[in-house]
């Protein structure tokens, strides 16, 4: 692995938490100065790397450099030094020094501090995302414009308005109370939610899959069951959806990138562990007495994770999606129940409930009504299909699009 690949790598798993701990340390109001101290850390490791090669603890020097220079900064502003000691309330003395602490334990702290701050109504829910992606997940500004379909000027104005409306603010970063945590959680699980979503199923034009969204939505959703306060069974439910969901990433896609739908899957490729886990929260999820969008999400994606048959499975998948239809409803959650009810009661009578949603911009609507009417009326079939060729934002849709049409027509002869 070169210096560059060494320090790649390390960016995505040390800048997250020595920028949080220095967020902590600064509060929300001066977000930048705690990025440019960890993005000077990363700049000095880089040149210094290349000429002395790479230290014997890579990760322990990054710390020791960001302590450095941080002690350095609040030598040199004096003025600044002792007005943040005023707004953090401070007792030290000698604040010229202030202690940085980049144990594992306050990094976890301040980790989970920042989803909350970050997380905060006051901004919009892209903004929310975004600034996740960057402080808490270590993403750099192009793979959030990539995330996003968007590009680098946009994504920096968005997340300046952002950081603007944070400052004038000015919340503390600290772990809501008892008072406000259920106020304050329902945002932080949405940002989560859609974060391993854009992993899940990403709006990027050439990859269907971001893991890496994924994997850093179960971490942070896992700091929040790590902590008494959070360890709430909507929570469960939301870390059960993610470990089903996780468990057959590998087998999505192709070696050539090609998306496979869920009934062609290769079932040998799904992670056993992953599906333990989520049986694990799943159970932890049903202590409480409110039943949320997660909960019913999670006993979906539970029986869609099932590799033994099971007679009952689509008709109890069919009703998980009435229940959440009625508490959250979507186009495509309704989409989804109709592919379900296919399954349980037959093609016909799942095209008069499909054909009653009229998704005319969604190339999904489509691509479900061309699987209905296949053997129903093959012409139909091709000529939906057809339409969510033209309809679909991406290659790899077109390709799994492409792939049926061309056996429908070869079947037709």
């Amino acid at each position: 692995m070169t210096e560059d690949q060494l320090i790649s790598q390390l960016y995505k798993t040390e800048y997250r938490k020595i920028v949080s701990v220095l967020c902590k340390l600064f509060g929300i109001a001066r977000i930048e100065i705690a990025e440019d101290i960890s993005n000077d850390t990363f700049l000095l490791a880089s040149e210094t790397w290349k000429l002395k090669g790479v230290p014997e603890n890579p990760a322990a020097w990054l710390y020791i450099v960001a302590k450095n220079k941080t002690k350095d900064y609040f030598k040199r502003h004096k003025n600044f030094t002792e007005k943040i000691s005023v707004d953090l309330k401070n007792d030290q003395t000698d604040f010229e020094s202030p202690e940085v602490d980049l144990s594992p334990e306050n990094i976890s702290d301040s980790q989970l501090k920042m989803i909350f701050a970050v997380c905060n109504p006051v901004i919009s829910t892209e903004a929310q995302i975004g600034l996740a992606l960057r402080i808490l997940c270590g993403f750099g500004i192009n793979e959030i414009a990539d995330a996003f379909l968007s590009n680098k000027e946009t994504i920096n104005k968005r997340l300046f308005r952002a950081k603007e409306i944070l400052r004038k603010e000015n919340s503390a970063i600290e772990f809501p109370g008892e008072a406000e945590i259920p106020k304050r959680l329902e945002t932080v699980l949405t940002t989560l939610y859609l974060l391993f979503n854009e992993g899940y199923y990403s709006t990027n034009q050439t990859n269907t899959i971001h893991k890496e969204f994924c994997l850093e939505a179960m971490r942070l959703t896992y700091l929040l069951l790590e902590n008494e306060s959070t360890n709430l069974p909507i929570v469960n439910a939301l870390m059960s959806l993610m470990c089903f969901q996780a468990s057959r990433l590998e087998a999505r896609t192709s070696e050539a990138g090609e998306h496979i739908l869920y009934d062609e899957q290769d079932q040998r490729l799904w992670n056993d562990e992953l599906i333990s886990r989520g049986n694990h929260f799943l159970i932890a999820s049903a202590k409480g007495q409110e039943i949320s969008k997660y909960h019913l999400e999670a006993s979906i994606a539970y029986w869609h994770s099932t590799k033994t048959a099971n007679p009952d499975k689509w008709e109890n998948i069919l009703q998980l999606y009435n229940k959440l239809l009625q508490i959250d409803y979507s186009p495509i959650v309704a989409l989804n129940r109709t592919y379900a009810l296919s399954k349980a009661t037959g093609k016909v009578v799942a095209i008069v409930e499909a054909e009653k949603l009229k998704l005319e911009d969604n190339h999904l609507y489509f691509s479900l009504l061309g699987n209905l009417y296949t053997d129903v009326d093959n012409e139909k079939a091709l000529k939906n299909y057809r339409e969510a060729v033209r309809l679909a934002p991406k290659n790899a849709d077109k390709q799994v699009l492409d792939k049926i049409i061309h056996e429908l027509e070869v079947e037709k002869g």
